[in-house]
């Protein structure tokens, strides 16, 4: 079985159209690369994937679990799309992290909310497995400083681990380099690329070619709201199918 299923998913913003029946599938496990000029509905795709935005149209299930079925669904209420979004963590690219509280404080704030609403949480194991995803983002001995303290590859390993500190099925990055320099950049890209060889399950909207060709198992190439070309990600950056691929990818060359 599929871990997520989006079909004929649509969205419009008043008469522009984002987002025209887009419809892709993933294996547990898979890093699905997502690729295409500015506006062509990568960012807007994977927010209607974490409900920051509801889709117009179509379906999103995750492990055989509808989410959200245009045909089906009532409106959503504020509780049931927060539990909704807890199957996908979401790394900005601009980290988005809160400056009034330490790194350690960033990825304890979320897990320590939701251990209030539910109480088989356990409150007292929390700041252990902050710490140990700060380990794990090389970031131990950075726990008690504030994101002004940080570098920008050093913010954006946070915001990573603040994403897994709730177990998501699915772990999305919209450009998680896209507001670092070339040598934080490369921070960033070897974290992802830990977290590929552990088979996180993620989807990377990515201006990085190299890097979503040799990490990715599958890349999709949007133009326009819609999906062009979808495949295996090497045929599809190395050997693109249609000619708006081509086009697109020739300016990496």
């Amino acid at each position: 079985m599929s871990i997520l299923e989006v079909k004929n998913i649509k969205k419009n913003f008043g008469s522009t159209e984002v987002l025209k029946d887009i419809s892709f599938s993933m294996e547990k496990g898979d890093v699905l690369s997502i690729i295409g000029s500015s506006g062509s509905g990568k960012t807007t795709l994977l927010r209607c994937l974490n409900f920051l935005e509801t889709p117009d149209a179509g379906s999103i299930s995750v492990n055989g679990d509808i989410l959200f079925d245009s045909s089906l669904s009532a409106p959503l209420s504020e509780n049931e799309i927060r539990k909704k979004r807890l199957h996908f963590g979401l790394v900005f690219q601009s980290f988005n992290l809160f400056p009034q509280y330490t790194a350690l404080e960033n990825i304890c704030l979320a897990p320590s909310l939701l251990a209030k609403e539910d109480p088989a949480i356990d409150v007292s194991t929390l700041e252990e497995r902050a710490n140990a995803l700060l380990d794990q983002m090389g970031l131990s001995a950075k726990a008690g400083n504030y994101p002004h303290e940080l570098s920008g590859g050093q913010q954006q390993r946070v915001a990573i681990a603040r994403a897994l500190a709730l177990n998501p099925d699915i772990l999305c990055f919209d450009e998680p380099t896209s507001a670092l320099d070339p040598e934080l950049t490369g921070e960033v890209l070897k974290v992802i690329r830990e977290l590929a060889d552990k088979n996180t399950t993620m989807i990377i909207v990515t201006h990085e070619m190299s890097f979503a060709r040799d990490v990715s198992d599958r890349a999709i190439f949007m133009d326009g709201g819609v999906i062009v070309e979808q495949g295996p990600s090497k045929q599809v950056i190395d050997d693109p199918k249609m000619e708006r691929t081509k086009q697109f990818l020739s300016y990496y060359k």
